[in-house]
This record gives structure tokens, sequence and C-alpha cells, in this order.
């Protein structure tokens, strides 16, 4: 790898930016996350919809914000997981079951998105190391391998 790809952060677009990072390179844009939010949002609409039109759950639902993005900028877990399916990526929650049972080793995984306090960042292994940002977590922003194997 000849440079590492660092998207600073504008505004509240954490999640554009953590999606940019993982993937080395400019590749989504607010618009683009913004219209991926938009259609979960309709997916959602029309599965409510199917329990009656009429019924006071399907109106409370309409009167509702998005779950999926805010006025802020701000994005959910289903709005990145979406964007990573166009590069055949897949998010696998680490306290799910699916995660148990794959037996997944952390150490071998190549990069992990986080949220913290509403806040989404990428942990990447570049080489031997995995970056994370240091002004997020107050540490030293490089992790690298200790002899028992954890970062």
């Amino acid at each position: 790898m000849d440079s590492i790809f660092h998207e600073k952060q504008e505004g509240s677009l954490c999640a554009q930016h953590c999606l940019n990072n993982l993937l080395q390179g400019e590749y989504f844009t607010p618009v683009d996350l913004s219209s991926i939010a938009h259609q979960l949002d309709e997916e959602e609409r029309m599965r409510m919809a199917e329990g009656g039109m009429a019924s006071e759950e399907y109106r409370t639902f309409l009167q509702q914000p998005s779950g999926n993005m805010d006025d802020s900028g701000f994005f959910s877990i289903q709005v990145i997981s979406n964007a990573l399916k166009v590069w055949g990526l897949e998010i696998i929650l680490f306290n799910s079951r699916e995660y148990q049972s794959l037996m997944i080793n952390p150490i071998n995984e190549k990069a992990f998105i986080c949220n913290y306090k509403e806040h989404w960042f990428t942990i990447r292994k570049l080489g031997q190391q995995r970056r994370r940002p240091r002004q997020v977590l107050g540490m030293d922003n490089v992790c690298k391998e200790n002899s028992s194997g954890h970062p």
C-alpha cells in the first residue's frame, strides 16, 4: 500500500468518513448515504402499511422522523450495512449469535466499524498494524499486536 487514505470528518458525517476510510478512497457521499436511508425508510413504511394503513401504529410510524438518518448527518448501522453490500461486504455484529457461532478470531479480521457515543469510526488493519482515531478514544492511534496476539 503506497499511502493510507484518511478522510477528515466534516460536520456530523462520521458514517461517510468511516466507510471511506474503511474502503481507502472517496467512495460514498452524503447524497449516496441519504439515498440509501430514504430507500430503507420506504421499505419500512411499506412493511408497516401491511398491518393496515388506517391502523394507529401506522399513523404513529408516519409521524416519527427517520430512524436511518437525521438532520445532523448521522446515519444508522442499517445504512452503513447496505452501503457495504455494494462492495460485497457484510457487517457481522460483534455481540451477535452469528459472530459467536462462526468462532471468528478478531485478530484475523481486517477491519471493524465501531460506534462510540453516536460516532462511527473504523479500526482497520494496514500491514501489521490497526489504526484508530486518537481523538475519539483518547489513546495512541496505532495498535500493534503484542506477544499474546491481541491488539
